[in-house]
């Protein structure tokens, strides 16, 4: 499941970068793909910096070995909160960009919201990993 999320993540970087670097028809424009709080720029980085450690994660998860996944029953259970709590916070921007923007409803500027979805997803599925006797229930992969 971490390694979907992840491609997931990593195509919608693609994807922007495709449309921040390319004159593509095939895509959203620029615009679509992020609110502008962070400047493109800066944000890239970040996002690749991201998509490394998610797939450090992810091969550690695979290979059954290395500080990603390692039992911590505190950590995983903070990561749980913490992407229930993140995941809550875009439903609500969600609700209230659509009541706020009704020109972009039900789909404009959705991109990064879905994504930060993606991302929670990522954190609480990571979470339950890390949570002793949960590769035994089957939700390490």
């Amino acid at each position: 499941m971490l390694w979907l999320l992840t491609g997931l993540f990593a195509l919608r970087v693609a994807g922007q970068a495709l449309v921040a670097s390319r004159d593509v028809s095939f895509l959203p424009p620029m615009a679509e793909w992020y609110s502008g709080l962070v400047p493109y720029p800066l944000l890239l980085p970040i996002q690749l910096v991201m998509l490394a450690v998610m797939a450090r994660i992810d091969l550690d998860l695979t290979r059954g070995r290395g500080p990603f996944v390692r039992a911590r029953p505190r950590l995983g259970s903070g990561l749980r909160w913490f992407a229930v709590a993140y995941f809550l916070a875009m439903v609500a921007r969600y609700a209230l960009t659509m009541a706020l923007r009704p020109e972009r409803r039900w789909l404009g500027g959705a991109i990064p919201i879905v994504f930060h979805w993606v991302l929670a997803a990522y954190v609480f599925v990571w979470g339950t990993v890390i949570v002793p006797g949960a590769a035994r229930r089957g939700t390490d992969r």
